[in-house]
């Protein structure tokens, strides 16, 4: 996709959109102004340990990537992407979803804040560049 290219460091493969898509296209989201594609988010489901309780082994959901073109920033369409996302992986019965984020990414962390995320772990070189990112989660309340 477009804006991954120009909006993100990390990039994908065709195959690896297409298999997201194709796993939970209820979290695979666009944003589009006139046609123009100005967000998307995609995520994808796991089984693991909880990032919430002690020894509990749960489905959670996990935001891959998220972005929005710079000059729509501020003007609510990372939010509103978010927010369908929680909806899409409510709807597959996760308990939680959680995301990496950069620790330099101050408005983006303060944004899923926000939206009810928690920082749990900040993981040390997660980035190819050497940037450390927070794991943020949102746990789900039945």
């Amino acid at each position: 996709m477009e804006i991954n290219l120009r909006t993100l460091p990390e990039h994908y493969s065709d195959y690896f959109y297409e298999s997201l898509l194709e796993e939970l296209p209820e979290a695979f989201i666009v944003a589009e102004i006139s046609g123009k594609i100005i967000g998307y988010i995609m995520c994808k489901t796991e089984y693991g340990f909880s990032n919430f309780k002690k020894l509990g082994f749960v489905k959670k959901g996990h935001v891959v990537s998220v972005s929005v073109v710079e000059e729509y920033r501020g003007k609510g369409f990372g939010s509103a992407l978010v927010d369908e996302s929680i909806k899409g992986v409510k709807i597959r019965q996760c308990n939680e979803l959680y995301l990496e984020v950069r620790c330099s990414n101050n408005d983006a962390v303060k944004l899923y804040e926000k939206l009810g995320f928690i920082i749990k772990q900040k993981l040390q070189t997660y980035y190819r560049d050497g940037e450390d990112a927070y794991l943020m989660a949102i746990e789900f309340t039945s």
